[in-house]
C-alpha cells in the first residue's frame, strides 16, 4: 500500500498484525509515520537520523555520541541477537529511541541475556516498527536530519498537533553542548581490555604508557583498544584543566568521541587542548575529539545536513593511498577552508570529500573523524592506536 500523503502527512502502512497504530513518529514539518510500538511506552523528542550498520544495534544505542538522537535502522533484522551485558558502550543508552521496518525478532544468539524489547523497557526507550524506513531514510538524505517525536502508547491515542508542536519547539543540536551531560563526574582508572570469547574474560595487557583520556562521551571499546595497545588509562571529565592533566605526568592524552555541537563544547575544552598540544605531549583524538583539536588550533566546524552514520564509510589515507572502510557517527564536520597552516589534512571521505583526519605539522598530535575502535564495524583503522603508542615511544626515546 502506498503511503497516504493527505494534509501533508505521511502515514506509512505498518506491516504488523494489528491495524491500529500503537506508536507514531511525528516530524517538525508535520509528517506523521504510524506504526507498532515496542519497548517503553514513553515519548521522546530529538534529531531523527539513520544508521546503515548491519550489526551492533546495542553498541549503537549505548554510544554517547547518539545523545539527543532517534535512530532509524536501515537493516531489517534488528533484535535477532537479543541484548547482553557485554555489548554496552556505556552504563546506559544515550539514544532516545529506535525506528525499524519490522518488529524486533526473538533472540537467536548464545550470547543473549534478554530480548531487545525487554532491554528497551528496562532502559525506558521507545521504539516504532512497521513504518516505511526507506521513505524516511530518503527524506533525511534529501532534506537533512529533521527534529521528530517518537511516541509509544499501547492505547493508540495520540495528540498529533501537540506532538508536532513539541517537535517544532525542540532547539536542535546546533549550539548544544551534550558532552557535559554524558561525561563522567570524576576521574577514574580504566584497566579492562577487549573481550576474549574463548576465555570469556577481558584481555590483560602489560602497560607501557600512561594515558589520560578526556571523556566527552567516551565509548568503553575505545578504552579497551587503548588498553590492548599497552596503555594504562585514566579517564577524566570533559571540563578537566590542562594543568591538572599535565600534573598527572602522562605519556600521552586521548580526546574521546562525544555528542552535540563541538563549537559549544569547545568553549571550555579547546583552550585546554591547545595547551596540551603546546606541551609537546602526544595527543590523539577521534570524532568530537578530532573536531575539538581542530578548534583548538583555530579552525571552525559546521553542521552537516545528514551526517555520517554507519559501518561502511570509505576513507582515503592521503599519505599511503590506502582505503579504509570505517565506522562513523557524526553530524558536524571540520571546515577545510578554516584550517590553519599548523594542521595538515591526512584523511578524506570518499563519499563527500569531507575532512576525516588531521595532524599537527610540528607537534605529535593527530586526529580522525571516524571510529577506529569499530564497535560495530570493520577493523581497518585499529592501526591508529599503535600509531599513538609509537608517538609516545618516540618521545620517551
Amino acid at each position: 500500500m502506498a503511503p497516504n500523503t493527505n494534509s501533508g502527512r505521511i502515514q506509512a502502512a505498518p506491516r504488523v498484525a494489528s491495524s491500529k497504530p500503537t506508536a507514531v513518529l511525528v516530524l517538525s514539518d508535520g509528517s506523521v509515520f504510524e506504526g507498532r510500538g515496542f519497548g517503553a511506552a514513553v515519548t521522546n523528542v530529538g534529531e531523527v537520523c539513520f544508521n546503515t550498520s548491519m550489526t551492533g544495534y546495542q553498541e549503537i544505542m549505548t554510544d554517547p555520541s547518539y545523545a539527543g538522537q532517534i535512530i532509524t535502522f536501515t537493516f531489517p533484522h534488528i533484535g535477532n541477537v537479543g541484548a547482553n551485558g557485554q555489548d554496552h558502550e556505556t552504563g546506559a543508552p544515550s539514544a532516545l529511541g529506535m525506528i525499524t521496518r519490522q518488529l524486533p525478532t526473538a533472540p537467536a544468539s548464545w550470547r543473549s541475556e534478554s530480548s531487545l524489547e525487554a532491554w528497551m523497557v528496562a532502559h525506558d526507550l521507545p521504539g516504532i516498527a512497521g513504518i516505511d524506513t526507506r521513505a524516511l531514510t530518503r527524506r533525511i538524505r534529501d532534506a537533512g536530519a529533521p527534529t521528530g517525536v517518537i511516541c509509544h502508547n499501547p492505547d493508540g491515542v495520540f495528540d498529533i498537533d501537540a506532538l508536532a508542536a513539541q517537535a517544532r519547539d525542540w532547539p536542535g543540536l546546533a549550539g548544544m553542548d551534550l558532552a557535559i551531560e554524558v561525561t563522567r563526574d570524576e576521574e577514574a582508572a580504566w584497566g579492562e581490555g577487549s573481550w576474549d570469547f574463548l576465555s570469556a574474560t577481558h584481555l590483560v595487557t602489560d602497560a607501557a604508557h600512561r594515558v589520560v583520556a578526556m571523556d566527552f562521551g567516551c565509548k568503553d571499546n575505545i578504552l579497551r583498544c587503548l588498553t590492548d595497545a599497552g596503555c594504562d588509562v585514566t579517564v577524566v571529565p570533559a571540563e578537566t584543566k590542562a594543568d591538572t592533566i599535565l600534573a598527572m605526568k602522562p605519556d600521552g592524552v586521548f580526546l574521546s568521541n562525544g555528542p552535540g555541537d563541538p563549537a559549544a563544547t569547545g568553549g571550555y575544552a579547546a583552550g585546554e587542548i591547545s595547551a596540551l598540544i603546546a606541551s609537546g605531549l602526544p595527543v590523539f583524538g577521534i570524532c568530537i575529539g578530532h573536531q575539538l583539536m581542530a578548534l583548538a588550533m583555530g579552525a571552525s566546524t559546521t553542521k552537516m545536513e545528514r551526517g555520517h552514520r554507519g559501518a561502511n564509510h570509505p576513507v582515503k589515507d592521503l599519505a599511503t593511498g590506502r582505503i579504509e572502510i570505517t565506522s562513523q557517527n557524526h553530524g558536524f564536520v571540520v571546515d577545510p577552508d578554516s584550517l590553519p597552516d599548523s594542521l595538515e589534512v591526512t584523511h578524506l571521505s570518499l563519499f563527500d570529500g569531507s575532512v576525516e583526519g588531521l595532524r599537527h605539522r610540528e607537534k605529535p598530535a593527530f586526529c580522525v573523524q571516524y571510529h577506529p575502535e569499530s564497535s560495530p564495524g570493520p577493523h581497518d583503522s585499529r592501526y591508529l592506536f599503535d600509531r599513538f603508542t609509537a608517538l609516545m615511544e618516540e618521545r620517551k626515546g
